[in-house]
């Protein structure tokens, strides 16, 4: 069953996660256990063999080669390799969900679509039901380990009412060397051409929309199909976990602490009194390398994830409830057809009907929340000018076109024919009509000479304001 933990995470509080790792089922620690027991084991055995067995010279030798398969273990790129490969495989995982057809849009087209409430009528809409779940349960069969332990031949899917034995009969006598899980989609469409012909579907637009619904869920059929024919390339699965266990193959030599090189730091001796220390000390003797160990843990962990996804419906922890979806689909999908066909609550007047603005009530856990002004947009803060000649609005008028000015400055650096954000504060313009005034002006591009100093701007600002002025 899936594990699920959302209403554990439901608030942002402090030790939120911390809860989740104390955790079994599902958790890291049942998926990597053994294979971090067993890295455990041979670095103990490899720290003893260093140790105890090994003479002066051995261990100078095994200290050559611990140093260059540290060095080597760096070289692996482990952290892009596994990260895009886990990312590929985690996006893979949630379309195969989306995948999986489930009735309910097509349910509610029969539901309004084939009518009658005789015996005729009813029959007509449970069949069509039954078809379509059948066609979900026979591809189901094709990929899911649960389903097909479940119906382990087609004996078993007609024993539990999925199909008659007439219509087993005729699924066995077509023969064909490829997944058959679509024929139940073809006995839906010839169904539905002959409650078409009787009149129980009541126009061409309503048997199209029912078969276009048809065809949705028949092409998650087929897709939750092909994702099972068509697997990440087994390449790039070989690439990853070489990868990793080639890192910790490294890591095990590697990763022991052993003599220092020849000239670097040594442990020093205990100091006596009044002695000064020495030269820097090397690393501690740690005996056990907790960082390696946390290493093994995030990078195996993180293949172990993948290894558990890349195929949602086996029977592991986390695997699809393909069953479960199975059980739903059928008792959902028939009481929709059958009990639901016509059955409606009388239509009743609701509590806001005189009520212009309606306002659901609220408990005294959530009260606080009606107190929260509605969000209308982030500029309904903007703080604005009180002076009402700000809002006055003015006509636009067209700008004659005019050569490119130029500024000294980027004259020199680009050229004669460069182009000058120099603007000319002479041209302002007025507000057609009262009020006049001078602070909305409008802007127009002026020829600049590359020797005119910056000073004219200044005049041509002073000399635009004393005209705005006039009467």
């Amino acid at each position: 069953m899936t594990v699920s933990y959302t209403l554990k995470v439901a608030e942002a509080r402090f030790g939120g996660f911390s809860g989740l790792l104390l955790r079994w089922r599902g958790s890291i620690y049942k998926l990597l256990y053994k294979e971090f027991l067993l890295f455990v084991a041979l670095y103990a055995a490899l720290s003893i063999t260093y140790r105890l067995l090994l003479s002066q010279a051995q261990r100078h030798v095994y200290a050559q080669v611990a140093r260059y398969c540290n060095r080597s273990a760096d070289l692996i790129p482990l952290s892009f390799v596994l990260g895009f490969y886990v990312s590929l495989v985690v996006n893979r995982w949630w379309s195969q969900y989306t995948s999986i057809p489930l009735p309910d849009q097509l349910m509610c087209v029969i539901s309004a679509s084939v009518h009658g409430a005789d015996q005729r009528g009813r029959l007509l809409r449970r069949t069509l039901m039954r078809y379509a779940n059948l066609a979900s349960v026979l591809v189901l069969r094709s990929v899911s380990t649960r389903v097909l332990k479940r119906f382990p031949s087609l004996g078993h899917v007609a024993d539990a009412g999925f199909m008659s034995e007439e219509e087993r009969k005729k699924f066995e006598s077509l023969k064909s060397d490829f997944n058959k899980y679509w024929v139940p989609c073809v006995w839906f469409t010839n169904l539905a051409a002959q409650a078409r012909k009787d009149g129980r579907i009541r126009d061409d637009i309503a048997l199209c929309l029912l078969l276009e619904e048809l065809n949705k869920y028949r092409a998650k059929c087929s897709m939750l199909f092909h994702y099972d024919w068509i697997s990440i390339p087994l390449v790039y699965t070989q690439v990853v976990t070489i990868a990793v266990y080639s890192f910790f193959a490294l890591s095990l030599v590697g990763r022991q602490f052993v003599e220092p090189e020849a000239g670097a730091a040594k442990p020093q001796e205990p100091l006596e009194p009044g002695q000064e220390p020495g030269p820097g000390l090397g690393d501690p003797d740690m005996y056990v390398p907790l960082t390696t160990l946390l290493q093994f843990f995030f990078y195996a962990g993180w293949l172990k994830v993948a290894e558990q996804i890349i195929n949602p419906f086996g029977e592991d922890d986390d695997d699809f409830e393909t069953n479960q979806l199975i059980d739903r689909n059928l008792q959902v999908s028939l009481l929709a057809v059958d009990d639901m066909y016509q059955n409606l609550p009388p239509a009743e007047k609701d509590p806001y009907w005189d009520e212009a603005q309606p306002q659901p009530p609220y408990t005294l856990a959530t009260a606080a929340d009606s107190l929260r002004p509605s969000f209308l947009g982030s500029t309904f803060n903007l703080r604005m000018s009180d002076d009402p000649e700000q809002s006055v609005q003015v006509e636009a008028s067209p700008v004659p076109a005019r050569p490119a000015a130029q500024t000294p400055l980027l004259g020199r650096l680009l050229g004669a024919g460069a182009p000058s954000p120099a603007i000319s504060l002479r041209n302002f313009g007025r507000a057609r009509g009262p009020p006049r005034t001078p602070h909305l002006l409008r802007f127009r591009v002026e020829e600049v000479g590359d020797a005119e100093p910056a000073g004219r701007i200044e005049e041509e600002a002073a000399e635009s304001a004393e005209e705005a002025l006039e009467p």
